[in-house]
């Protein structure tokens, strides 16, 4: 058997061209590492290359790793092919030849937290005000701008006139003075410095370009200025560049790919080969079909089709639900059925979804039908920083005893409360047999916390005006207090990091948690024992959250997002949240770049072509952000393809009663209830803090309040900021509420 009996004739085409520059477009699922793999061997084998002649270049380190020993075992042992990522390439180049740009070659490479505390320090030295920029922020910049080669000097003239840049223009320069300084690169100076090494050195640059007469680059399509340029100065004399991708599939943007590297390549190699592969070996014809008539609304791409010699089989299928609980149900019960049929296994099963915050509503499903899953890419929802933050205030609201939550929230958002300052208050409690937080309501007396007693105070009586307010807001309100008032979101925003952004939509999704449970417990029949809405919020959470005992199981189904799944492939695949505003993105619709939605377009495609067997597209009439009903048409991607290519929700089968998840045999009354409740729809009430012109109600009139029913009110006391409101109500008593918040209807 030789190394061309397992290739189509594509496939041989690429792996027999020898000399001069090559573009593989490897369309989703073609055999782009067998390839790759193919064709460095019969270099060495047929052509006679040294196998030290060649270099290989992946994207990741287990990329890396399986490429190696792919070519290892065809080749058995013959010799070392430089099998490396971008970094490692990089690394071993300046630990020679590093010292001719003026650093030493045993340079330290600074990770993520390093770069955090260099900037913090430039920060402090510079007098930045890092409430206004944040640390994050300029990371992200520079990060952004070295992906583009443009140093300090450069940075600078762009960002004349632009205070912002001029900002960052700051921190770059004494960033990357610092670095110097401490003979240190982070990650993105490796390939700047190499590719400063090679326009510096033209000697070094000419020693690899002879060592490295063949060149191979695997997920072309991800590449950023900065590697393109490494690349093409190294391929530059011998021109025997051969890079794999799929223009189809680039979807790392936000990272600093750039499609053009790949559209463009014809440009800066007008000689070079093109080679298509379109025989798909993973999916049916049916999803194919579907992916191709989705990509194709494109502009900027280059055509290809993709084709399967495998069966048509099933359509894929669409349905639309009424909002974003049915459609994590409805994904459950499929699921549950269908395994316990025999038709699917946990682990034939994947869920797809623009989001991180999306996979709040399927965890809850699963974790209540039993079905095991899996994050990937992606913490469980209420794991997420962010979300234990926020649940932290809500337990100290509810419980000042509970010191762990009140210790991890004491300081965030930075309130300038150092470890030294609490390790004393703990010290200090103690000693007295009291509890942490009791001691902070006079913090001021504590020896040796100085100045910072008085913060401690102040974080003391900013828990106590969250207590006061709990008992006439809504769970949804109280949160939105916590963030308003903490300035927790604004905090997120100044950062203006994809990070961040991705934890503001975590945030709203707890949002929308909050104000389900508001509609559903938040009349006092209800509640029947009477029980605190707080208490009774933080008991579902930390029902739903409780995962960390679930038996490890390798059959499970996966949760992640698009950008996750790429690489992957599955049996089954439920493509969620295809609605405008949210696949494609209200980020994307609002840009002024179309490439922007062409970008969320093959998102949509990589998603697709996920699919082995079976692909279901689901969307939702309305769904819950911030804990607002807003209503959304079904996703352009869905609208992209013909009404005969899909098996529409009417055509549907309803799952039978036999396929629905059984319920745990000891779940309570109330889950049921809770359970059975979230199929409702509803719109949730607005709420503004805001001092009403005047009152439609006075003192003897008839009033109704959200949580406290029907009552009368006694008197109205009209105040500065708003209107003190005491009610007599039928049911809980005489309350004293501000009519801002009180919400109060005249009956």
């Amino acid at each position: 058997m030789n190394i061309y009996d397992s290739l189509n004739p594509q496939q041989c085409e690429a792996v027999r061209h020898f000399e001069g520059p090559l573009l593989i477009l490897a369309g989703a699922g073609s055999g782009k590492t067998r390839v790759l793999t193919h064709r460095i061997a019969r270099l060495i084998e047929e052509e006679g290359v040294n196998p030290w002649n060649i270099l290989a270049i992946t994207f990741t380190n287990k990329a890396a790793g399986e490429m190696r020993e792919r070519v290892e075992q065809m080749l058995g042992g013959v010799g070392t092919v430089w099998v490396s990522t971008f970094h490692s390439t990089c690394v071993r180049i300046l630990r020679r030849y590093i010292d001719l740009i003026g650093y030493s070659t045993n340079f330290t490479i600074y990770d993520g937290d390093d770069q955090k505390t260099v900037i913090k320090e430039i920060c402090k030295r510079l007098k930045i005000d890092t409430k206004i920029f944040k640390e994050r922020g300029f990371l992200s910049a520079i990060s952004a701008a070295k992906d583009e080669l443009v140093g300090p000097e450069e940075y600078a003239r762009r960002a004349q006139g632009d205070y912002r840049m001029e900002k960052i223009t700051q921190v770059y320069r004494a960033y990357q003075e610092q670095l110097k300084s401490n003979n240190a690169l982070d990650f993105d100076d490796l390939i700047c410095k190499t590719v400063e090494l090679f326009q510096s050195v033209p000697e070094v640059l000419a020693s690899y370009q002879e060592r490295f007469r063949f060149i191979l680059v695997d997920e072309y399509q991800d590449t950023n200025m900065a590697q393109f340029k490494l690349v093409s100065l190294l391929a530059s004399k011998y021109r025997n560049l051969c890079v794999v991708g799929d223009d189809d599939q680039s979807i790392y943007k936000f990272r600093g790919a750039n499609i053009g590297n790949i559209l463009n390549f014809e440009e800066y190699f007008p000689d070079a080969k093109v080679i298509r592969l379109e025989q798909n070996y993973r999916s049916t014809q049916s999803i194919l079909d579907t992916a191709n008539e989705v990509i194709k609304h494109n502009a900027g791409r280059k055509s290809k089709t993709l084709w399967t010699a495998n069966p048509d089989g099933e359509k894929v299928k669409f349905r639309q639900f009424m909002n974003g609980f049915e459609e994590a149900e409805y994904v459950a019960e499929m699921i549950a059925g269908k395994t316990r049929g025999g038709e699917w296994k946990y682990g034939d099963c994947a869920v797809l979804y623009r989001t991180n915050a999306q996979s709040r509503l399927f965890e809850e499903k699963f974790l209540l039908a039993n079905i095991p899953y899996k994050i990937v890419g992606g913490v469980n929802f209420y794991a997420r920083k962010e979300i234990k933050d926020i649940l932290a205030y809500l337990k100290t609201i509810a419980n000042a005893e509970d010191d762990l939550a009140v210790r991890r929230i004491i300081n965030v958002p930075k309130r300038g409360i150092g470890q030294a300052s609490v390790s004393r208050v703990q010290e200090y409690a103690i000693a007295r047999g009291t509890g942490f937080y009791e001691v902070l309501k006079d913090a001021d007396k504590i020896p040796g916390v100085g100045r910072t007693g008085l913060k401690l105070c102040g974080f003391a009586e900013l828990i106590q005006t969250f207590r006061s307010k709990a008992e006439f807001y809504t769970i949804k309100q109280l949160i939105e207090d916590i963030l308003e008032v903490t300035g927790y979101v604004k905090e997120l925003e100044a950062e203006g990091t994809d990070e961040a952004d991705e934890r503001i939509a975590n945030l709203d999704e707890l949002l929308s948690k909050a104000a389900a449970f508001d509609e559903e417990f938040g009349g006092e029949e209800e509640n029947e024992n009477k029980r605190p809405l707080l208490d009774l919020f933080l008991e579902e959470v930390a029902l739903v959250a409780d995962i960390d005992d679930l038996e490890e199981n390798p059959d499970h189904v996966v949760l992640m997002t698009l950008h996750s799944a790429k690489g992957l492939e599955f049996p089954v695949v439920f493509l969620v949240g295809m609605e405008e505003g949210l696949f494609p993105s209200y980020l994307s619709m609002s840009s002024e770049d179309p490439m922007d939605i062409e970008e969320e377009r093959r998102l949509c495609y990589v998603g697709i072509t996920r699919a082995k067997r079976e692909l279901t597209l689901t969307s939702a009439r309305q769904r819950m952000v911030r804990g607002e009903t807003h209503y959304s048409r079904v996703s352009r991607f869905v609208e992209d393809i013909p009404d005969e290519m899909l098996v529409k929700q009417d055509d549907f089968r309803e799952p039978r009663q036999s396929e629905r998840p059984a319920r745990a045999q000891n779940q309570t009354a109330y889950q049921q209830a809770r359970e059975a409740f979230r199929a409702k729809v509803f719109v949730p009430q607005q709420f503004q803090v805001k001092k009403a012109q005047a009152l439609d109600y006075g003192a003897g009139d008839r009033v109704r309040h959200v949580k406290f029913g029907d009552g009368t009110v006694k008197a109205v006391v009209e105040g500065g900021r708003d209107y003190e409101v005491t009610v007599e109500f039928d049911r809980v008593g005489q309350k004293k509420m501000f009519a801002s918040f009180a919400k109060l209807v005249k009956l």
